[in-house]
Order: C-alpha cells, then sequence, then structure tokens
C-alpha cells in the first residue's frame, strides 16, 4: 500500500526581511526631486541646461600653469638648457586649451558672467589675455618667495619655500585666479580659489588685491575677503581675518554685491597670529598688529596695536 507524504510545509519566513514592492519607492523620491528642482525650488535659470565647469579639470589646469612657472621645481627633475623650453611650452599649451574649455563652459553655465553671445572665440581672446600676464605674475610671485625666505627664520632655501609651504601655495593659486577674476572669469576664478581653500586651509577671494612680497606664515586659517587691499611687503600669520564687519543693504533689503567692505592694508604691515580685522578700514603703513587683536577703527602708520592697547583705545577699535 503506498504511504502518502504529509503536504510540505511553506518555506520560514522567521528572520527574513520584509520589502515592499519598489524597496527604495524611487519612483517617488525623483517625482518629488524633479517638482523640487523645477518648480518649488528652482535656482535653474531658463534655457537649455548646462554642463558647470570641472573641478577636476581646473586643478589640472593650475598644476600645469604652476609647472610651466616652476619647471624645475614642480615639472620634471631632469629637465636642463636644451629642453626646458619644449616642455614649458607644450604644458602651457595642454593648459591654456584646457582653461579656455573651461571659461566658455563657466559663461554658458552661468548665463550672464560675460557678454551674452560668448563664444568658443571669445573664450580663446580671454584666456590669450590672461596667458600674456604670465610672465608678470612670475615676476610677483618671486618677489613672494624672497619674502618668505626673509621673513621665516626657519627657511634654508628657495626650493623649500616654493613646494613645501602652505602660503606660497595659496599665493601662486591666488595670482592665478586674480587674473582670471579681473578679465571677467570670475567663476572659473573663484573655483581656483576654493581649490587652493582646500589643498592649503588659506581662503583667499580671488578679487582681493595683493601687493607684491606677500607672506602667509603658517597659514591655517587665513580668511582675506573679496575687496581687501593689501599693500607691498605685508606678512601675515596663521587664523589671521580681513574681513566685513557689517553687509551693506539696498533701499529693498537686498545685500549689495561687491561694495567695499574689507580692509586696507598698506606697505610694510605685520599681521600676528588670530587678529580680526574687520570692516573698511586702513592699516597704515609699517604698523605692527599684535596676535588676538580685534580691529574695527583705522590704525595709523607706524602703531602698534596689541590686545592691551585695542581694548582701552578711546576710539573703541
Amino acid at each position: 500500500m503506498k504511504r502518502e507524504l504529509p503536504p510540505a510545509s511553506p518555506p520560514s519566513t522567521a528572520g527574513a526581511v520584509s520589502r515592499p514592492p519598489g524597496r527604495w519607492q524611487l519612483d517617488r523620491i525623483v517625482a518629488e526631486l524633479r517638482t523640487s528642482r523645477e518648480e518649488t525650488h528652482s535656482i535653474r535659470r531658463d534655457g537649455e541646461a548646462r554642463r558647470a565647469p570641472s573641478r577636476d579639470a581646473l586643478e589640472a589646469i593650475l598644476d600645469g600653469l604652476t609647472e610651466a612657472l616652476f619647471p624645475r621645481h614642480y615639472g620634471q627633475s631632469d629637465l636642463d638648457g636644451e629642453n626646458i623650453d619644449y616642455f614649458v611650452g607644450n604644458t602651457l599649451s595642454t593648459a591654456l586649451d584646457s582653461l579656455s574649455a573651461q571659461i566658455h563652459r563657466s559663461a554658458l553655465f552661468v548665463g550672464d558672467e560675460l557678454e551674452p553671445g560668448f563664444g568658443h572665440e571669445e573664450a580663446i581672446e580671454l584666456t590669450r589675455a590672461f596667458a600674456t600676464q604670465l610672465p608678470s605674475v612670475r615676476g610677483l610671485l618671486i618677489n613672494d618667495l624672497r619674502a618668505a625666505f626673509v621673513g621665516d627664520p626657519a627657511a634654508q632655501n628657495f626650493p623649500e619655500i616654493l613646494i613645501g609651504y602652505p602660503g606660497m601655495t595659496a599665493i601662486i593659486h591666488h595670482r592665478l585666479a586674480h587674473l582670471l577674476y579681473q578679465i571677467g572669469a570670475r567663476l572659473v576664478a573663484r573655483l581656483m580659489s576654493e581649490i587652493a581653500h582646500t589643498r592649503t586651509g588659506i581662503d583667499i577671494h580671488p578679487g582681493a588685491r595683493i601687493g607684491s612680497g606677500f607672506f602667509i606664515d603658517h597659514g591655517t586659517g587665513v580668511v582675506i575677503g573679496e575687496t581687501a587691499i593689501i599693500g607691498n611687503n605685508v606678512r601675515i600669520y596663521q587664523a589671521v581675518t580681513l574681513g566685513a564687519r557689517h553687509f551693506p543693504t539696498d533701499d529693498e533689503g537686498h545685500v549689495i554685491k561687491g561694495d567695499a567692505r574689507h580692509p586696507i592694508v598698506e606697505d610694510d604691515v605685520v599681521i600676528y597670529a588670530g587678529a580680526t580685522i574687520l570692516g573698511r578700514i586702513t592699516i597704515g603703513r609699517g604698523s605692527t598688529i599684535g596676535g588676538n587683536v580685534w580691529l574695527t577703527k583705522d590704525v595709523p602708520p607706524n602703531s602698534i596695536v596689541t590686545q592691551a592697547t585695542a581694548r582701552n583705545s578711546p576710539s573703541g577699535a
């Protein structure tokens, strides 16, 4: 007689994770993100969507330009009098081709950064104007290098400063970004300054005007605002801020963009670590600002300002 087997039990669900249809509910989330992107929280200009400038490409451009400016330090170690110009020319050509493409992309992405109808030829022309200034930029950087050597007793030689000091890296990046800022490629310049910020911990807006022989010692935490003006032979230390005290607004309460709101630091000034200098004030030529000082008033030339003098100043500095 054939024996009947008991019916099979359903598979156990103990410990199993219940998953609703559509594990991540992507349809709903994607639809809500589209509504946010296109309607409720839209920040995109009307018209065809454009690609943003590439931060990776801009990092490579900065590296290439730096190699062209200082080929034996940042370029190849085996360069000699016969091949160095070929290396510089090739490196510069590659960097400028890429820069022109990024300038064009940034103009299209922002929409109103440069003149309407800005095209490839205009980007090439702007890049050419930038390139013609590179020898002058290198001259400024040599003065910065010399200022660092004179200003830091720990510095043993120029190569140590050039390839090892974050302040030197920051000023190289700034002088290149500032030149782009001046000729109108402001989004590219801003992104370059943020690359320098990431690499060094030093935040210099590309609009800041900085004279010759500038030295940032140590550097971490330094902040220099857009409309700051710094004279020649100025030395600053870590955690110094040249910032705005307040932000002026128009009759409708909107912040006025580009208004002069950051300090003017005249020639031969030294600003020690942790000093905070705010507003459109002037630090007179030859002055020394002590560590951790808070300043919101003008300082006469050849002054020495410490925490005590700032605290007891009748002007409220």
